[in-house]
């Protein structure tokens, strides 16, 4: 089996939007990489052994005297590096060039115009070609050693490059769609100038977390909780793969999942891929527990404990298990890692990450917490999970409990249940699910007046949520057409009794999330 970490990638974090987006586009092209802070130790950098590293951009300012910058073991360990946006401004001061702030901040598409040949550049056909810039501060001046390499009509330095020492910079964003040539330009770094070979796929990413599984887990039992979300689904699929027999799920059906999700996922890991999963039907407990609760922070930290104590009885229930199997991803890992500098303000409880029980006596295996959201799906569809599953949108991890807004009530949630059902199926059927990144039903605790048959009618409000995003940290409200949404409109109003009146949300993010609560 190769070694599929072998050849990898560095990349330190100064606080971009985009550097998970680096990330995802260094893996696409078949090499693993990692993200670390760029004030990690550095002394784990030279450990880390990686065959080129990259700088990713940041909101900072290289003019600043407390602004961040790329250890010296960086420089020392003469490997290829690339500096994109941020990355590029603080090679250039910290390698004797100069950077200015104060100049009109670039922020959109711009005009390549290569000026010099390198080896960063050969071969792609950047003349006159669109690059994405975000920028305040500028380079003004390069190193010793540097060669101006492309400029704008507004940026006389737009990239750098010394390509004895395989270093390079460029101040445009070659990780996002709107950079003609960008991903490109990342394998001509990544493949031809590190010299990595492309062994992360689906398939050796799979015998690897197998042969890992196997050698971690021996002839012990691993218990997992299945959610019947992406995650968990092909956590089961792997761990079914690798150890067979020896995976128990718990199914906790909280009662707040799609219209018939629960049979769903019981078709789908007991009876097609036959993992064993114990289905407990939680429903009376978690309407129970959020009866009169109407904060959205409350509900979120209710249903959370509530699984947990639930998972709890269930796992006490069972004999012989070692270890619990989460469905953790690396976006959770780096989200909750971090800088030791850096601070955020917390939105709203994340989605999916918990902690274990106290004193629960399992030992943790985490498959997937090397994987981005997209590499998960790739391999559960190696796996052998049915695709339309594999491919579903993001489903918050306290289910519908957040899209009943206020109060969660039975008649609510089915009254929603059976509007989404209606909602995504005809999504489905105009070919329209595949081309939004994530669509939904809320329920708003508003009566509105109508008129149902020749009666007036007082009753619920549904509103539908559909938007475009590459990150899910901006999106767009998706332009579904007016016929569309009438159709979808019409069957919620004549299928279910107690809805009245629909409505589509058309805010954007920001200012609005994602979700509503």
């Amino acid at each position: 089996m190769q070694n599929i970490h072998r050849d990898k990638i560095l990349i330190l974090d100064f606080g971009a939007q985009y550097t998970q987006l680096i990330a995802r586009r260094i893996r696409e092209i078949g090499v693993y990489c990692e993200i670390w802070a760029w004030d990690h130790d550095p002394t784990e950098i030279a450990k880390f052994a990686p065959k080129g590293i990259i700088l990713s951009g940041g909101p900072e300012s290289t003019t600043e005297s407390a602004a961040p910058f790329a250890p010296q073991t960086v420089f020392d360990c003469s490997v290829p590096l690339l500096g994109i946006c941020y990355g590029m401004q603080t090679m250039a001061a910290q390698l004797g060039g100069k950077t200015e702030g104060g100049h009109t901040r670039e922020f959109g598409q711009a005009t390549l115009t290569p000026i010099a040949p390198n080896r960063l550049f050969d071969g792609l056909p950047l003349k006159d070609s669109t690059a994405w810039m975000s920028h305040g501060d500028r380079v003004t001046a390069v190193p010793p050693g540097f060669a101006v390499t492309a400029a704008t009509h507004d940026l006389p330095i737009a990239a750098m490059a010394d390509d004895e020492r395989r270093w390079y910079g460029v101040q445009f964003h070659p990780e996002v769609t709107h950079t003609q040539h960008g991903a490109e330009l990342l394998r001509r770094f990544v493949v031809g100038i590190c010299g990595c070979e492309t062994l992360w796929t689906a398939a050796n990413i799979i015998d690897d977390a197998v042969a890992r599984i196997r050698a971690q887990v021996g002839s012990d039992r691993v218990l997992l909780g299945l959610s019947g979300g992406v995650d968990s689904s092909v956590v089961a699929a792997l761990l079914k793969r690798a150890i067979g027999a020896q995976i128990t799920c718990v199914f906790v059906d909280t009662g707040l999942l799609r219209w018939n999700e629960g049979d769903q996922v019981m078709a789908t890991m007991a009876r097609h891929m036959g993992v064993n999963v114990i289905r407990v039907n939680a429903a009376p407990r978690y309407f129970a527990a959020l009866e009169g609760v109407r904060d959205p922070e409350t509900k979120r930290k209710i249903i959370g404990k509530l699984f947990i104590d639930i998972f709890d009885e269930e796992s006490a229930k069972l004999e012989g298990i070692r270890w619990l199997a989460q469905g953790t991803i690396y976006p959770d890992v780096i989200e909750s890692a971090g800088s030791k500098t850096g601070k955020a303000h917390v939105i709203k409880s994340h989605h999916n990450v918990g902690g274990l029980p106290k004193g629960m006596r399992f030992e943790l295996i985490e498959p997937l917490r090397e994987l981005f959201k997209d590499e998960v799906r790739r391999i559960g569809v190696e796996l052998g999970l049915p695709r339309e599953m594999v491919y579903r949108h993001p489903f918050p991890g306290p289910g519908l409990g957040v899209r009943v807004l206020g109060e969660v009530k039975p008649e609510y949630v089915e009254l929603l249940q059976r509007a989404d059902d209606i909602f995504i199926s005809e999504l489905r059927a105009a070919g329209w699910y595949d081309k939004v990144s994530q669509a939904f039903a809320v329920f708003l605790p508003v009566k509105s007046v109508g008129v149902v048959g020749d009666a007036r009618a007082y009753e619920w409000v549904i509103a539908l949520r559909a938007v475009e995003t590459i990150d899910f940290m901006t999106a767009h409200w998706a332009h579904l057409p007016y016929e569309f949404l009438g159709k979808v409109s019409n069957r919620i109003i004549n299928e279910l009794r107690g809805i009245s009146r629909v409505v589509y949300d058309v805010s954007g993010k920001p200012p609005a999330t994602i979700e509503w609560e």
